[in-house]
């Protein structure tokens, strides 16, 4: 290759360089995005009292640490879904999986709906009531005999990234 080939090759090298960097340099020295604005929290909605119960109950357990009262509420083939652990099934799993869990917590509706025997709950948890919520859950019911409703499933996780 003659000395006049091998510049033009240099050359032509460089500006492939060039051209494959720059988007890496603006972006590097771009000023980051400012965060997303924050969203208004959904309203709270009043539950029927059938419902509401479920939820005073599931924060009073909680509140006490009393995953034997926990557990209670939960049908006998209920499952937890909590975040960053694997599914939970029947009503002593779900027992042994709160034991010595809990603490304050304040549970509010966001939604609902009720067919027949199966209901559901969507809403948000914070630690008192008239905080921001720092997670949300949903409820899946189910009405045994007696008119009682128990949770069939319960999934939550929390409102910011780990």
């Amino acid at each position: 290759m003659s000395s006049r080939e091998a510049l033009v090759t240099r050359h032509f090298m460089a500006g492939a360089l060039i051209v494959l960097l720059a988007p890496m340099v603006v972006a590097a020295t771009e000023a980051p995005a400012a965060p997303a604005p924050a969203r208004e929290p959904l309203p709270t909605v009043a539950l029927p009292a059938p419902l509401q119960r479920v939820l005073t109950d599931y924060e009073t357990a909680w509140r006490n640490k009393d995953s034997a009262a926990l557990a209670a509420l939960f049908a006998e083939d209920g499952f937890v879904l909590s975040s960053g652990s694997p599914p939970v099934r029947g009503r002593a799993e779900i027992e042994k999986h709160y034991d010595g869990v809990g603490g304050p917590l304040a549970l509010r509706a966001i939604a609902f709906g009720i067919d027949g025997t199966l209901a559901w709950i969507v809403g948000g948890f914070a630690r008192s009531a008239g905080e921001p919520d720092n997670g949300k859950f949903t409820l899946t019911l189910k009405k045994v005999k007696g008119g009682r409703w128990l949770i069939n499933s319960d999934m939550d996780n929390g409102n910011s990234r780990r």
